[in-house]
């Protein structure tokens, strides 16, 4: 018999909203401090400058928003653990979406006093089971707000990496969740239950086909914090690197999660 399906995991709206809220002011607070000669640097994300990263954050954040104004579609179209997959199709058109949307809102300290303002009056009027047209498809708030931690941690990660010395904070619960979510999308991509992927102290999943261990330490291990998970789970780190540099610990046949990754960009 096949084991039983898991229940997708489950997010506290009202902890995800104030997650989304604290995260966007961290960002916001260290966007203010960019000079700028900072703000024309390069970045990882191939030729976006710093302040194209800065107008993509708050575009991405701005989205939900802008999905709240809109009329409600009819049903749900795509299911949280679907979006990761779902997002490979736009990432051309983001690129040609940040560029317009950097050069429309030249003064990021407006933009992002305006996102935030928006944000915080839309989240405090819509209950979390209403429907949203987003570009990947129709989706519930509750679970849209998860993939608005993705963004922030991400981005905010790209920011970090772009700006020596900045530092932005991440928020504990935005970045949990935005583990959890990219966790929970391997084991979607390779269901099974020979290897265990442990991201402490956010997740543990099991994932990949093969024998299945029920007690002890199971045979195949992975295990890495959350921010190297977040970057082999969006393309900013390869799995050898990772794993050569003790980034992470892989023990097992079953281990090497080199072929699965990224699950997103």
């Amino acid at each position: 018999m096949p084991p039983a399906r898991k229940r997708p995991r489950t997010y506290d709206p009202a902890k995800i909203r104030t997650a989304v809220l604290a995260h966007f002011g961290n960002v916001r607070d260290a966007v203010r401090t960019l000079t700028p000669d900072q703000l024309a640097g390069p970045t990882r994300l191939g030729d976006w400058t710093v302040r194209e990263l800065v107008a993509h954050i708050a575009m991405a954040t701005e989205a939900l928003s802008r999905a709240i104004d809109q009329e409600p579609p009819a049903k749900v179209e795509l299911s949280l653990l679907e979006w990761p997959p779902a997002t490979a199709a736009f990432a051309d058109a983001n690129i040609d979406r940040t560029r317009a949307f950097t050069r429309e809102n030249p003064d990021l300290d407006v933009l992002y006093a305006r996102t935030e303002q928006r944000l915080a009056e839309r989240l405090a009027a819509t209950p979390g089971e209403r429907l949203l047209a987003t570009r990947p498809g129709a989706m519930n708030l509750a679970d849209y707000l998860v993939t608005r931690t993705v963004e922030l941690v991400v981005h905010t990660d790209d920011l970090n990496a772009a700006v020596p010395g900045l530092d932005v904070p991440y928020d504990r619960q935005a970045l949990a969740a935005c583990t959890r979510l990219l966790v929970d999308a391997l084991a979607v991509k390779a269901p099974g239950g020979s290897t265990e992927v442990r991201v402490p102290p956010y997740a543990v999943v099991q994932c990949v086909e093969g024998p299945r261990h029920t007690r002890g330490t199971p045979p195949n291990v992975v295990e890495t914090d959350p921010l190297t998970w977040v970057r082999l789970a969006t393309g900013r780190e390869e799995w050898q690197e990772a794993v050569r540099q003790a980034r992470v610990r892989a023990s097992g046949e079953r281990a090497d999660l080199g072929g699965l990754l990224p699950l997103m960009r």
